[in-house]
């Protein structure tokens, strides 16, 4: 009887093989022969997976983004709904990647936004994945200036589909200001993204401690509610 094979988890096995690579090495340190050895897997089963190093990447940044997502689901699910103003704090903490936990995820991560730079293809699904992002921070940023309490509903189209989340449309209607106040949840959204996307950076480099950079965004954060 023929050896069945999980294709699925040896994509994900490979995807995390590369992932390993990129932190250690960066994108141009990622050779088939190296995935191959950390993967566990020959050259040629790498080759059936992916046609293309480029292919490899991508597969690695949606694994990254996959990670990130599941992290932001599990907060906003595990326990019972809370404020959207305290789901909005979950959200932008966990895309800042500031936990030691997380910092090799955050080095992956810009290794691949310094890549996107010169390759359309990484900077198309870059692009893909912070317009999820916004749209979940529109939702929320939204809901939590008309004081409404939003729990797992808040993933919405964002919690299934891309790196982050799916089709970047589905808030579009937010993009104004937020009902029953004159906040502008479009403005807000992409202004804490900057933010928190911009702080991964800073840590990282050793500009911002961890307490530093969580301590901007609480300021930040406290500063959007003073304003709803």
């Amino acid at each position: 009887m023929p050896k069945q094979v999980d294709h699925e988890g040896r994509r994900r096995r490979i995807a995390e093989a590369v992932c390993l690579l990129v932190d250690e090495h960066g994108l141009e340190g990622v050779t088939l022969r190296d995935v191959a050895t950390r993967a566990e897997v020959s050259m040629g089963a790498v080759q059936r997976c992916f046609r293309t190093k480029e292919e490899m990447l991508l597969a690695a940044l949606a694994h990254v983004g996959e990670r990130v997502t599941a992290r932001v689901r599990n907060r906003l699910t595990a326990g019972p709904a809370q404020s959207a103003a305290t789901e909005l704090g979950l959200v932008a903490g966990e895309v800042a990647l500031l936990r030691e936990e997380h910092r090799a995820e955050a080095r992956i991560w810009l290794a691949f936004v310094a890549g996107a730079a010169v390759n359309p293809g990484l900077a198309a699904t870059l692009r893909s994945s912070y317009a999820a992002l916004e749209e979940l921070m529109v939702r929320l940023v939204a809901e939590a200036a008309g004081g409404a309490a939003v729990g797992a509903s808040a993933l919405g189209g964002a919690a299934a589909g891309g790196p982050v989340g799916g089709s970047a449309a589905g808030g579009s209607a937010l993009g104004g200001a937020a009902a029953g106040g004159a906040v502008d949840a479009r403005t807000e959204a992409r202004t804490l993204l900057a933010l928190a996307d911009g702080l991964t950076a800073h840590v990282l480099v050793g500009h911002r401690t961890v307490a530093e950079a969580e301590e901007v965004l609480h300021a930040h954060l406290a500063g959007l509610w003073a304003r709803c």
